[in-house]
Formats: structure tokens, C-alpha cells, sequence
């Protein structure tokens, strides 16, 4: 009997590690085939819109084409179009194309279509200049295999995601951010397709870093994603302050400096058909995070994205008016975030949080101050959370991966899990986390020691002197 057991522990194991039969689903454009892993079903570079390239270069995302019989989707899309830099905190798993509006998806193995699981959707960061969906730390699987659904999808990137046009005003193309555009795009699929997974579209939790962060502030906040999402995670988002300043005027006073550095005058009637031949490198033209922010770099004519009033409203303006979806959000940054202590993401996520749960927002305030232990250091830098946060630490560290990283991955991700099944982070096991008010000023810290304890922000009184 002993000896039955064993074996049937062994072949348990095995069917758990190997890779099954593959999974079909039936999305809006056809029929797909993913993989089945260690429990979780996976479907990679789904188009989730037709490729901008060509004509639709520089166009709202247009619907993908139909197909005919079973598309295979094991294997992830292009990243949208950039130049790669060598200290990416998440290098880029495939090579950067303009043909990138795809998605990822996966949900565990056991899951049906209807069958109402929460749904986390992926934004990712890299100042709108750099980033993909492709990073391995970025996989899903993990937080599918805590009973969600997980997506992600690539957003256009540097001059393809900005770029406003005297031009394309006559193609009527009036919105130059096209990476918001790609954006909506993206949750509008999720909206239509994710119950095929067995997704639930009305449990949506946004979650994004950085410019990802950003992005789902933009979201929060936008008249246009009204409905998309329920629940929302700012990692080092900043303030939610106007961006791009100058807004449409500034877009295009630098969009049209591009095409003239290029020998394309902005009168020239064939001015966008010539923007629209240029080689795809030749529009990236040597941007990148390394090279934009590089002291002495040459200017590089580049409209980030702004204010466009009906896509993009004024972020801040909107959260302290109370215009924006009133749905639980849970925000922070690193304890080395971009600025320091005092700087745009720590001070800025601690503001934005006291402004949100003022308007009796179920809101949750964070400090990430972990550092992987194989580091060697104290502080937690920009985008060293997003591991942690998806439980892909030992995808980041490998072999060098601790005991210790391995409970901060669990905790963080179950928190987030918690977050999108209910509104609320907390759960059995884990730490209390108190929602967040102005006045007793508590969020809740992921420590230097892998603890996670609530208090009082440390940095309140140095963060108040600041902004006096």
C-alpha cells in the first residue's frame, strides 16, 4: 500500500510539472490555443488590435482581423518598438517591433469560461520611452495559481505612443496619445474577452509602476474608462500633478521639431506619408531612458504624454475635485524611490493618498523598503517592488534567491490577491493593514527585515517641513 502511494505521489508530481494538452478558447477574433504548466493556462501574444503599422501608424488602435481556425499563442508578440538599454531593471524577452498591440493571459488551469474570477490587468513602466509585457518577472503565473486571472498588454512607446501632427488633425485624428489610446484599447478587450478565460469583467483591478503607474492614474481618473476597472494599485505613480506641460500645443511644437530634423516641414502636404515611410529605428532615433535623462544628452524632440481633456484629464485636478471612478485603490513607492524621501513618488504617493481617502475612497498606503537579500544593501530602489508584488523573485534573483525573499514575495502577492478578489488586502495570516487616513497618517511598511508592520509614516514630519 505504501509502495501505491509513493507512485501515486510521483506521477501527481510529474503531471503537475509537465505541460498538458494544450487549451483552446474563443475570443471576439477567433479561436486560440494556449499551454497548460504546473496548474496554470497561458495565452501569449494575443492581438488585441490591428498592428500600427503603415498607414495606422500615428491612428487610434484599430480592431484586429478575424481569423479562420485555431491561432497558436504560446509564445509572446514583439515588444512595441524602442532602443533597449543594458541596465533595465526588466529586460525585454523579445525584440521590439511596431507590430506589438498584443496581450498575455493566464488564469489557473482549472478555470471556464464564466467562471467570475478576479482579474488583474498589467501596465508596465519605463517613462513611456522603454518597457514591455515580455520581462520574465512580469509573468502571471503566480498570481494565478492565488485564483486570479492576469493580464498584461503592450502600449505604443517614445514618438509612436505621442506624436501630434498639424496633419493628422485632417485624418481626424484629434488625440496625439496614442499609448493611453492603446491603453483603453487594451481594457476594452479585457471587457469583451477575459470571461472566456474565466475572468470576471466586472472585478477588473488595474495595477501599473511608474509611467505604469501613471497610466493608471490616467485611467482612474478618465471619463473614457468609466465601467473598465474596480480596483486600482499606484506603484511609484507619482502625485497625479499635469504632465507634459503646455499640453496639445507643446505635443505638437515638439512632434513637429522631429519631422523637421528629419527634412519634413511641417506644410509639406506629404508631410505624414514621408513620417509614416521612415524606417521604424529612424523614428526612435536613439530615445531611450539611458539617453533622454543623460546629463549634456542633444535634445531628442519628444512629447510625453499630456493633458488631452477627454482621454487624459488633469489627474490631479480630478482627484481632488472628486472626478474620478470611486473604487478602492491601494498606493506607494519604494523606500529609494526616484526623488527620495521627499521627491515626486514618496511624497507624491503619500499626498495623492490622504487626497483619495478624503473623498471616503477605501484607500491603502504602502512603503516597499525590502531589498533582495543577495544585495547586499538597505533601501529598496525604483521598480525593485514589481518581483515581490507578482511572487517572480526567484525568477529576478535566480540562485541567489533567499528563504527570506521568497515569504516577502508570498506576503506582498497575497496582499494583492486579497486586494483584487475583495477591495481590501487584508487576510488571514497576513499582517493588519489599516486603510488610509490623513490623520493617523498609517500605511503599511514591507521592511528592511521582510516584516510587514503598520505605522505611522517615519518620513511624515520630514515631508511636511518640505512642502511648507
Amino acid at each position: 500500500m505504501h509502495r501505491k502511494l509513493v507512485i501515486a505521489a510521483v506521477l501527481a508530481t510529474l503531471a503537475a510539472a509537465a505541460p498538458a494538452a494544450p487549451r483552446e478558447v474563443a475570443i471576439d477574433s477567433g479561436r486560440i490555443r494556449g499551454a497548460v504548466e504546473g496548474g496554470v493556462a497561458s495565452w501569449k501574444g494575443i492581438p488585441f488590435a490591428a498592428p500600427p503599422i503603415g498607414d495606422l501608424r500615428w491612428r487610434a488602435p484599430q480592431p484586429p482581423a478575424k481569423w479562420t481556425g485555431v491561432r497558436d499563442s504560446t509564445a509572446y508578440g514583439h515588444d512595441c518598438m524602442q532602443l533597449p538599454f543594458p541596465s533595465d531593471a526588466a529586460p525585454l524577452g523579445t525584440e521590439p517591433a511596431e507590430d506589438c498591440l498584443v496581450a498575455n493571459v493566464w488564469a489557473p488551469a482549472n478555470a471556464r469560461a464564466g467562471g467570475k474570477l478576479p482579474v488583474i490587468v498589467w501596465i508596465y513602466g519605463g517613462g513611456f520611452v522603454n518597457g514591455g509585457s515580455s520581462p520574465p518577472t512580469y509573468s502571471g503565473a503566480n498570481l494565478a495559481r492565488q485564483g486570479v486571472v492576469f493580464v498584461s498588454f503592450n502600449y505604443r512607446l517614445g514618438r509612436f505612443g505621442t506624436f501630434v501632427h498639424p496633419q493628422l488633425g485632417a485624418e481626424g485624428e484629434s488625440n496625439g496619445n496614442f499609448g493611453f489610446q492603446d491603453q483603453l484599447a487594451g481594457l476594452e478587450w479585457v471587457k469583451r474577452n477575459v470571461a472566456a478565460f474565466g475572468g470576471d469583467p466586472g472585478n477588473v483591478t488595474l495595477i501599473g509602476e511608474s509611467a505604469g503607474g501613471m497610466s493608471v492614474n490616467t485611467m482612474v481618473t478618465s471619463p473614457q474608462a468609466k465601467g473598465l476597472i474596480h480596483r486600482a494599485v499606484v506603484m511609484s505613480g507619482g502625485d497625479g500633478s499635469a504632465r507634459a506641460e503646455g499640453g496639445a500645443a507643446a505635443a505638437q511644437a515638439a512632434s513637429v521639431a522631429f519631422a523637421a530634423a528629419k527634412g519634413i516641414s511641417a506644410d509639406d502636404p506629404q508631410a505624414l506619408a514621408k513620417l509614416r515611410a521612415l524606417p521604424a529605428a529612424d523614428i526612435v532615433d536613439g530615445l531611450n531612458l539611458e539617453t533622454f535623462f543623460a546629463p549634456k544628452a542633444p535634445p531628442r524632440p519628444f512629447a510625453s504624454p499630456y493633458v488631452d481633456g477627454t482621454l487624459a484629464v488633469d489627474v490631479g485636478v480630478a482627484y481632488r475635485s472628486g472626478a474620478f471612478a470611486r473604487i478602492p485603490i491601494m498606493i506607494g513607492a519604494t523606500s529609494n524611490d526616484i526623488g527620495g524621501p521627499i521627491g515626486y513618488m514618496i511624497a507624491g504617493a503619500r499626498s495623492l493618498a490622504g487626497t483619495i481617502a478624503a473623498h471616503q475612497v477605501p484607500t491603502y498606503h504602502y512603503r516597499f523598503s525590502y531589498a533582495a537579500e543577495s544585495l547586499g544593501k538597505t533601501g529598496a530602489d525604483h521598480a525593485s517592488d514589481i518581483p515581490f508584488f507578482f511572487d517572480t523573485q526567484a525568477i529576478k534573483y535566480g540562485d541567489r534567491t533567499s528563504a527570506r525573499d521568497n515569504r516577502v514575495g508570498k506576503t506582498i502577492s497575497a496582499y494583492l490577491v486579497n486586494f483584487a478578489k475583495t477591495g481590501n488586502p487584508n487576510g488571514a495570516g497576513l499582517p493588519q493593514w489599516p486603510a488610509y487616513d490623513r490623520a493617523d497618517d498609517r500605511l503599511l511598511d514591507f521592511g528592511a527585515d521582510g516584516r510587514a508592520s503598520a505605522a505611522k509614516d517615519p518620513l511624515a514630519a520630514q515631508i511636511d517641513a518640505a512642502v511648507r
